[in-house]
């Protein structure tokens, strides 16, 4: 069992910045797929970006250039950086773990952390 703790979200200004942080215990996520979802109220969860054991990266078209996902597997974390944030970034950000890969569907995900909630103003 992987056990997901996000944390760091909060109350930003539209073109602020938040970085996200997923601290995961239980087992060492060096060889887990790892991701971020978000879920603004009335829409379905939605893919942000992944990163696989090996580093490679992947990303939402709405968030290229502007979020930047990373992980240190000694330290068993996973970081979400959101730059230049918009008003349609706000919603409730999930942290998701998967021993094969993080894809663009949440179904076939192994672990869930409980979320940390972005706000945005305008």
């Amino acid at each position: 069992q992987v056990q997901l703790v996000e944390s760091g979200g909060g109350l930003v200004q539209a073109g602020g910045s938040l970085r996200l942080s997923c601290a995961a215990s239980g087992r060492t996520i060096s060889s887990y797929a790892m991701g971020w979802f978000r879920q603004a109220p009335g829409k379905e969860r939605e893919f942000v970006a992944a990163i696989t054991w090996r580093g490679n990266t992947d990303y939402a078209d709405s968030v290229k250039g502007r979020f930047t996902i990373s992980r240190d597997n000694g330290k068993n974390m996973v970081y979400l950086q959101m730059n230049s944030l918009k008003p349609e970034d706000a919603a409730l950000y999930y942290c998701a773990a998967d021993s094969r890969r993080v894809g663009n569907s949440p179904s076939t995900i192994d672990y869930w952390g409980q979320g940390t909630q972005v706000t945005v103003s305008s």
